[in-house]
């Protein structure tokens, strides 16, 4: 699994490019093609695009297993462990296209979102296809470092700078989709439609950063327990002989 891992890794890290790549590439058409003021301003369109957790995600995760894989060709090739900057990054990623899937799936499948139409295979690759792989990832990856429990705090920082830079923005951009004095990614973060207004949002907000602790939390914890299991081999490796055959 060492020697292929690494090209999984590239190629999924290619296949996030190419389909956040794609997605842009039709919205900017939209945008380019509207017929109201507010829908043709490509600089608020770009920006609203990449203001979607799951583009960010699925971003940061193409850049993680990039460097992953580069990492494994340079420098780990003779390591033992992954560097703790690269074991984190990991963990971080992993973490934020698994609840990528799950919310998705379960909240928003079949809701047409406001950053214009959608490329099929690009949007099932983005919400499936690579939190599928990033799961992989946590459970066959090898040499995964052990990263403390501390380390779920750092995961969620990300997620709680995004939501607080999407409520503040949302009331100062106009919809490029609707027109409306405001502008929000998600449906469910949406206080003008989601029911209670603000404190549904809120509810909203309170059980996706209970998953992502929940899911950070069970990422370390693989994590950790594979990095024991792998420590706990080694004694057996060595009582092996040059042949392969047990010296018992």
């Amino acid at each position: 699994m060492d020697i292929w891992w690494p090209y999984a890794r590239l190629a999924a890290a290619v296949l996030g490019f190419a389909a956040i790549i794609a997605q842009l590439v039709r919205t900017l058409e939209v945008a380019v093609h509207a017929t109201t003021p507010w829908g043709g301003h490509l600089p608020t369109v770009a920006v609203n695009f990449f203001s979607f957790f799951t583009v960010l995600s699925n971003l940061g995760a193409a850049v993680a297993l990039a460097l992953g894989a580069i990492w494994a060709w340079t420098k780990g090739r003779d390591a033992a462990r992954e560097p703790r900057w690269l074991a984190v990054t990991l963990c971080c990623v992993a973490t934020y296209m698994i609840v990528t899937g799950i919310v998705y799936n379960l909240l928003l499948r079949g809701i047409e979102l406001p950053q214009g139409s959608t490329v099929g295979w690009s949007n099932e690759v983005l919400h499936v296809v690579i939190p599928l792989f990033l799961l992989a990832d946590v459970l066959f990856a090898p040499r995964r470092r052990p990263l403390p429990w501390s380390t779920v705090l750092v995961v969620a920082a990300f997620p709680i700078v995004w939501a607080v830079y999407t409520l503040v923005r949302a009331n100062v951009v106009v919809s490029p989709a609707r027109g409306t004095p405001y502008w929000y990614p998600y449906p469910f973060l949406d206080p003008h439609t989601t029911p209670g207004g603000y404190l549904g949002v809120a509810g909203y907000i309170i059980g996706i950063a209970i998953a992502i602790i929940a899911v950070g939390a069970a990422v370390v914890w693989v994590g950790r327990r594979r990095a024991a299991s792998s420590d706990s081999a080694e004694p057996t490796t060595a009582a092996v002989g040059g042949d392969g055959a047990s010296l018992a």
